[in-house]
Parts: C-alpha cells; structure tokens; sequence
C-alpha cells in the first residue's frame, strides 16, 4: 500500500486529535495477523530508518512504516528528515549532514587524550570533506530550516506517533544531523519532538559541544541525548561526556568501537549500562570493514546476550545496516538476514 507525502499530510492536518488517525497500514498488520515483533528474550532488536535502507532523505515516516512492518521490526531509531517531511517540510529544506557530521572535530577536555582533529576523514575514507562554498550553502539553508521548526505543531508529531503504535512499531529514538550546530530552540525542538513521538532518545554525531548544549534541555524535558561514536571515542571521551549532564548517554556503535579501539566494547557497556541509550549493531573487521553479521571480528553474540543475561531492557540493539551491496541486490532480504541473525544469538541459536 503506497501512500504519497501529499495524501499523508492532508490526513494529518484533518485528525482532529491523534488518537483518531488511524494509518491504512495499521489495519493491514492487524488483518493479516502480522503485527511486527522484533523483541526476543527481553531485547529490543530495532532498525536505523531509512538509513539501513540505503537513503537519509528520499523516504518520509509513512513509507519506512510500511517498510518495517513488512520486514517484521517493531522498534526503529527514526532520522529526523523523515519525521520532518511528513510534517510538511519544503523539499528544498530536506538537509544531509551538517559540515559538522562530515569533519567529526572530537574536542576533548583537560587531561584527557588527544584526538585527531578531523577524525572521519583520517580513518573512514567514504567521508568526504566539504567546500567552503557547500558549507555556506548550507548554513543559509539549516538558517530557513530552524525558522520552519518554529512553525511545527506537535500534534501532527503525535498523529505520527499513533500511526506507528497502531501498526505495531515503537519510535524508540529519533536522530538529527547536526546537533552540535544547533541554535538553543533548536535543541527545545528536537527533545519535544521526541516526547511527542514517544522516544526515549535523541540521538546525533558526537561531540564534546553537543553534549554541553544537550545536557540542559535533555534533563528539562526527561528524554536521553545518546551521542554516536566513530573510531577515535575512547572511554576516557565518552565520561568526560557524561560529566556534562546526567541525561547524556552513549549511542555505542559496536562496530566503530572495536575497530577504533581495538577491543569488544562489552567492558565499557558493562561499567555504564544505565548511561547506554541504544547500540549501533553491525560486524566490522579488525580493519574496519563491514561484513555479514556473524561473518566479522566483532564480538555481536557477546554483547547481544550480555544484554539479555543483565537484563538491560531500556538498551535498544538497533542494528545500522552499512555493508556494501552490489547493484540489484535485494537489500530486504539482506536485512532479514541480519535481524534474524540478532534473534538467533538471543535464543542460543547460534
């Protein structure tokens, strides 16, 4: 069932209150007897949307939904851009990446180690560096797209959210590029979206900037700001992160973490479950490498299972599907292979 952006909107802005709207999909799960269940042993298995389908910004929430229950997940961290397009942001303000996600200047405090200024660029080669002329365009744009967001109605949020619920799918976090380059309502505007939306997380590239701006709103509206790690985040960087605000959390890429670190992050997720607001699941190789889940050096079983065996249900194994297909490929059917890989290590099958 295809919806157009257009025919969702009108939908939204006719719901008289959300707990009226009701998404066609919805009812789709109910009558076929499918309703979408990815929770096996206490753990929630989740999907990065629409990112683990190959795109940032060409899908909108009532197309991933359709896609998530189809593929049987019932949890999914939820890009920003897709939220926002189906609140009826302008095409041309559908923004990628800041200038900040793309350099990953990781700024660490007194004392600590160093860290490579331009961190992405030195150790992931597929990240490229911006011109000064792109980022200009850019910084006129995030400018039109933070006068937008003062337009929103979180209402329509919370239609957003019933659809989902109805279908069967919890919106566990949402994630926004460019947190660290975000003006003080901005940052008002993304924890209130989440509470709208029913998410527990926001969550955004790291940075020791974005943890200090994210620290006071996150405590005032009670949802968790979980920052994502790449190769050169050390435990050190990660508590001196956490020391700016107790609603600051760690998006543990298992896969960035072992292969920038050269060690299972199990001891560090061990040390600080309850700041642990979600995984980024995936398998690299010592080489940084990404591979069949099962297939690589990355200690996924281990950390799956600890999750189970410790009871840390508020964790959200979400599985990031970054692995290089060729043209053609059917990326679905290679994303059942990865869930149900997740859900054979969580029942001993593996």
């Amino acid at each position: 069932m295809t919806i157009s952006r257009r025919d969702f909107g009108r939908m939204l802005i006719a719901a008289p209150a959300a707990g009226l709207f009701v998404h066609p999909l919805a009812g789709v799960a109910r009558a076929a007897g499918r309703r979408p269940n990815s929770r096996w042993a206490g753990v929630q298995v989740g999907l990065n949307v629409p990112y683990s389908f190959g795109t940032r910004t060409a899908m909108n929430a009532e197309q991933i939904l359709g896609r998530c229950v189809a593929l049987g997940v019932s949890t999914v961290e939820l890009r920003g851009q897709a939220i926002e397009i189906s609140l009826g942001l302008p095409e041309d303000l559908v923004l990628g990446p800041a200038p900040s996600d793309y350099t990953a200047v990781y700024e660490t405090g007194s004392g600590l180690p160093e860290a490579p200024g331009n961190v992405m660029a030195a150790n992931a080669p597929t990240r490229t560096r911006l011109s000064e002329a792109q980022i200009a365009t850019y910084r006129v744009a995030a400018a039109r797209l933070r006068a937008w967001r003062a337009t929103v109605a979180m209402d329509r949020a919370a239609a957003i959210r019933a659809a989902y619920e109805r279908a069967g799918v919890q919106i566990g976090v949402i994630k926004f590029d460019g947190i660290s380059e975000m003006a003080p309502e901005e940052y008002d505007y993304i924890f209130r979206l989440a509470k709208a939306l029913g998410a527990r997380t926001v969550s955004g590239e790291f940075s020791m900037r974005a943890a200090e701006q994210m620290a006071a709103p996150a405590e005032r509206h009670g949802v968790w700001a979980g920052l994502h790690n790449h190769l050169a985040v050390t435990p050190a960087i990660w508590e001196a992160a956490f020391a700016k605000g107790r609603y600051i959390g760690a998006n543990v890429d298992i896969g960035h973490y072992f292969a920038g670190n050269g060690e299972s992050p199990l001891p560090f997720i061990a040390r600080y479950p309850e700041r642990i607001t979600h995984l980024h699941v995936k398998d690299k190789t010592r080489d940084n490498r990404n591979v069949a889940f099962g297939t690589g050096d990355t200690p996924v079983k281990a950390i799956l299972q600890a999750i189970r065996d410790n009871r840390w249900s508020h964790i959200q194994a979400t599985i990031e599907y970054e692995i290089p297909l060729p043209e053609g490929a059917d990326r679905d059917a290679e994303l059942r292979r990865a869930i149900a890989y997740c859900r054979r290590c969580l029942l001993n099958e593996v």
